[in-house]
């Protein structure tokens, strides 16, 4: 009984220590020589350095800082804008391949580690890679790792069809985009459901479209109710009608390939939003073009 509350009493302290690799909000303690001290709320201190202080934070004050260890192991805090959070997975370039691995630009004056046994594939100096960020739990140091399969999975989805969920592209396969979703799952957009420019590392809105039989997900990065996602695009067209002095050189008549460029959507999106518009008496089509009314 004693080794049991003794577990609880240790897995309640990890909960309250301050955590690496995430954005957190810490109590203002203390200014000293090196910069300030700051604190949560189980008493765990760590220094924000000077070159990260301003004039307006005071003690007893509250500042947001990310959280990592420096070049000599002891925790530090930094208001540097970070690419990339515990957890998560982004595209990042390298810097720096040394003989201990390779070394990622993440936002902060400290580079980021890729150990090699964290590569899929030897990493180059100036290329850029989709990782993940982890926690070395033997030396509680963060880390990047390229081998982003082994940090997905579908087998337990904490998703489901006509959610909506935060995408990464990851790569483009022969039917489309694949995307990791929520940070944890697969995905993919097939080719004939993008109207827009997608890059690998893109970060996107999506929905769940479908949920197959083997676990595979299906993602869209259109509206899945189609009234909303019509009114949008009507919105999108009178927008860019506005931008443009009212008149736009396209109809009904034009290619799928000029609509997909001036809109990001569909040919049968734009008509059916189109027929919308004209409905409404919001614009007049002309033989050479749409214009507003």
């Amino acid at each position: 009984m004693a080794g049991s509350h003794k577990e609880i009493f240790t897995n309640a302290y990890l909960v309250c220590m301050i955590e690496q690799g995430k954005q957190c909000e810490l109590n203002i303690l203390k200014r000293a020589g090196f910069g300030l001290y700051l604190s949560d709320d189980s008493g765990e201190e760590v220094l924000l350095p000077n070159k990260y202080c301003t004039e307006e934070m005071k003690p007893g004050g509250k500042v947001k800082v990310f959280i990592y260890r420096d070049s000599e192991g002891r925790k530090v805090a930094t208001t540097q804008a970070q690419k990339i959070y515990l957890h998560e997975f982004a595209l990042l370039k390298v810097t720096a391949v040394t003989v201990v691995g390779a070394f990622l630009d993440w936002g902060l004056d400290k580079d980021l580690m890729v150990p090699f046994r964290e590569q899929k594939q030897k990493m180059e100096e100036g290329r850029w890679y989709i990782v993940y960020l982890d926690l070395d739990q033997k030396t509680d140091r963060l880390f990047a790792s390229n081998r982003v399969e082994r940090y997905l999975q579908n087998d337990e989805l904490s998703v489901k069809e006509g959610e909506e969920v935060a995408l990464v592209v990851q790569q483009k396969t022969d039917l489309g985009y694949a995307v990791i979703i929520n940070h944890a799952h697969k995905g993919l957009i097939f080719d004939n459901e993008v109207f827009k420019e997608i890059r690998i590392g893109d970060t996107l809105k999506g929905f769940v479209k479908k949920v197959r039989d083997d676990q595979k997900i299906d993602i869209s990065i259109q509206p899945l109710d189609y009234r909303s996602a019509n009114d949008a695009n009507s919105k999108l067209i009178c927008k860019q009608l506005e931008e443009n002095d009212g008149f736009l050189p396209l109809t009904d008549k034009s290619t799928p390939e000029e609509i997909s460029a001036q809109f990001g959507i569909s040919k049968k999106a734009f008509k059916k939003s189109l027929g919308a518009l004209y409905k409404q008496r919001k614009i007049e089509i002309q033989p050479g073009g749409i214009k507003l009314l």
